[in-house]
């Protein structure tokens, strides 16, 4: 393989992780935001709760002013009672009295409910800070681990920018034009390996003539797939030992490490 291409698939390995990278260093503050708005979510519970705690207390006050309310006329009409001469009278301020009693038990029920929904606000608050803290620990440490992360990425980030720097330098400029304006057409992707005589990206069919050429170790002439376009490189594949070779070697009275 000609030197150029070999520094283009190192160049195009970098070019991989760096995308890698930046794409992760790009979600860095989306994630951040995701924290935050829990965070703010279990905030807002807690206010919910208070807001409804505070209404709660408002009724119960309320209500104990309507039972203290009705007792004080229920008390009056009694007062008023004996001073009552006629029938008439006396009957029609005993429906008030027991009027002003209904009301009463009426108005108690009312306070009781709210001194049971008090209660609840009252859990419910104590729920809702116990949620803002671990809430508050979780985010933390997710945010602290986050923040680490985003440090050794942009640690990374520098180095492979460097050495992708030293390594272009090393490419023809023309080359490395052809390289990325293929890269930035086909989703970063400007080389393509040869595999059994087909383009491994796209799968078009090499020439035969095309093929012999990149299969020369001291190959110079840049080739290029004819459907996508990228820069074809070829890697020999290693040599696969026969599985009858050590034993017609041992046959022969000869070790494989001999030998």
């Amino acid at each position: 393989m000609d030197p150029q291409i070999q520094r283009l698939v190192h160049l195009q390995v970098l070019d991989a992780r760096l995308a890698e990278l930046r794409s992760r260093l790009h979600a860095i503050p989306s994630q951040i935001a995701s924290l935050d708005a829990r965070l703010n979510a279990a905030r807002q519970q807690i206010a919910t709760a208070k807001e409804a705690l505070t209404t709660s207390l408002k009724d119960r006050k309320k209500y104990e002013m309507d039972v203290d309310s009705w007792k004080e006329k229920a008390r009056k009409y009694r007062d008023q009672s004996f001073a009552i001469k006629t029938n008439e009278a006396y009957k029609a301020l005993q429906h008030e009295i027991q009027h002003a009693e209904t009301q009463v038990a009426q108005a108690e029920d009312r306070l009781l409910e709210r001194m049971v929904a008090g209660e609840e606000y009252e859990r419910q608050v104590k729920a809702a800070e116990r949620a803002v803290n671990v809430a508050g620990n979780e985010a933390q440490a997710e945010r602290q681990k986050i923040q680490a992360e985003e440090a050794s990425l942009k640690q990374e980030l520098q180095a492979k920018e460097s050495e992708r720097q030293e390594i272009a330098s090393g490419v023809p400029a023309e080359l490395l034009n052809t390289y990325e304006r293929i890269a930035a057409r086909r989703h970063g992707i400007g080389l393509a390996e040869v595999r059994d005589e087909s383009c491994r990206v796209c799968g078009m069919r090499i020439p035969p003539h095309v093929f012999q050429e990149l299969r020369r170790s001291a190959a110079d002439q840049v080739f290029q797939c004819e459907s996508c376009n990228r820069i074809l490189y070829y890697v020999e594949a290693p040599a696969v030992a026969s599985p009858e070779a050590e034993p017609k070697a041992s046959a022969a009275g000869i070790s494989v490490n001999d030998a």
